[in-house]
Formats: structure tokens, C-alpha cells, sequence
């Protein structure tokens, strides 16, 4: 597997929550930089006894907006 791509949504408050399509990643953060780092960390820790990692990481920001 060359990419995990991490399907990412803003909560009411503001913060970021990232989960991961295919593997059983999750993380938050408050900011959009904090998400980022988290999201590494936690990919890292998914993969820590393993010797290949993906080679990329995508997020893809999903915005749910309702009109009236």
C-alpha cells in the first residue's frame, strides 16, 4: 500500500477529526497543524512492529454545509 488517505471533518467547535478509509486510524486535534502531526503520529504508532509504511498520507477535508 503506497497511500492512506484519511477522510477528515470539522466538528461545531472548530477542531479536526481524521479517520482513516482502510485501516483502523483515528485521531483529533484543534487545529489544522496539530492534525497534521497527530495524524503521522498516529500512523506511526499503527505500523510500529512493521518494516514497510505507507509512503503517503492524504487528507481529504470534507465539508458538510447546509443551505435553507
Amino acid at each position: 500500500m503506497d497511500e492512506l488517505i484519511f477522510e477528515v471533518t470539522q466538528e461545531g467547535d472548530g477542531g479536526f477529526v481524521a479517520e482513516c478509509l482502510t485501516e483502523g486510524i483515528f485521531t483529533q486535534a484543534d487545529d489544522w497543524q496539530t492534525l497534521r502531526e497527530n495524524v503521522k503520529g498516529a500512523v506511526a504508532g499503527f505500523y510500529f512492529d512493521q518494516q514497510e509504511r505507507p509512503g503517503r498520507i492524504r487528507l481529504h477535508l470534507v465539508r458538510d454545509e447546509v443551505l435553507v
